[in-house]
């Protein structure tokens, strides 16, 4: 499969072969990496990672996935670049697209990386953006694939702010991939409708249902439990209310024990408020599927640069 030159910016774009096809090619080069053996698909490639936003996990897997296959990874941070201050996105995009030969972003508006993606002629992967996080999705599909061997089929719930671009990102590449996903959140954080009604239409395809519920009921019958921290970068003003809102959501041994399964496995897309979206004990007693989680990030993401900028 040829998906030289394409950016990832969202799942949408993606078609259910073209995610099989990344989530393969990510088992084949977390294998090789494993057994010590690196590639050079990148060797000759300079990529720019800029971020607005902190991160551990996007910044430490773009980088290492690119040495690991021979390119060279350069840190733009808020304060080295000039991104939408002193020079227009627009114009920031034509100078790097000259210089380097892939661009990740990570930061808050959504727009600005669809404006990067226009204008700077070489692949640009969203890193994170305020409404969707498309490279977490693809080391949470390979974390689920390990431990239940399939995607089809399979039972998600994800619990707390549903409007996040986690949740985004969840109902996007669940509906696609043929995976049953509950938004668990209160009714006035639930996601878009134009957003549910896209994929409810990707749901219509791949033979998945999506559910919207208030009612901490429902995880019945989940395979996963998900959960995210319940205030995003930004917000974080607004702590007391969702904690308060959020509360009764917490992902808890309650809540664990109403799935009515003995195999239910937690995800966090880190970083954790232990306490907050998540009981200290239950994060920890999950806390080896999570980390998996955490270490896929760096096979997937090598596997979106290899795939759309590697040499074949």
């Amino acid at each position: 499969m040829n998906l030289q030159g394409r950016h990832l910016l969202t799942l949408k774009d993606y078609s259910k072969e073209e995610i099989e096809y990344l989530l393969n090619l990510s088992e084949d080069l977390k294998d090789k990496k494993k057994r010590g053996i690196l590639g050079e698909s990148l060797k000759g490639k300079n990529i720019a990672l800029i971020f607005e936003k902190p991160s551990t996990r996007t910044r430490c897997a773009f980088t290492i996935g690119c040495i690991d296959e021979g390119g060279h990874p350069e840190y733009l941070g808020k304060g080295d670049i000039q991104l939408g201050h002193k020079e227009s996105i627009e114009d920031t995009a034509r100078v790097l697209g000259r210089m380097f030969d892939g661009i990740q972003f990570r930061g808050f508006s959504h727009e600005s990386v669809e404006q990067l993606a226009k204008y700077s002629g070489v692949p640009v992967w969203n890193g994170l953006t305020d409404n969707y996080h498309p490279t977490q999705i693809l080391a949470d599909l390979l974390t689920l694939k390990e431990q239940f061997g399939k995607l089809e089929g399979l039972n998600l719930v994800y619990a707390g702010d549903g409007r996040n671009n986690m949740a985004n990102s969840l109902l996007i590449g669940s509906s696609k991939m043929g995976i049953n996903i509950t938004i668990l959140s209160p009714e006035s954080l639930w996601p878009d409708k134009d957003l549910i009604d896209i994929c409810q239409a990707y749901a219509k395809l791949s033979g998945s249902e999506i559910k919207l519920t208030e009612q901490v009921e429902d995880v019945e019958g989940a395979d996963a439990i998900y959960t995210d921290v319940w205030c995003s970068m930004g917000e974080e003003d607004l702590a007391t209310e969702r904690i308060k809102l959020l509360k009764p959501y917490q992902v808890n041994d309650d809540l664990l024990s109403k799935t009515g399964k003995s195999h239910t496995i937690v995800l966090h897309c880190l970083p954790a408020v232990k306490g907050n979206e998540v009981t200290y004990d239950v994060f920890e007693r999950f806390s080896k599927v999570i980390f998996d989680q955490a270490e896929n990030r760096m096979h997937t993401i090598k596997a979106v640069m290899v795939a759309t900028l590697g040499k074949q």
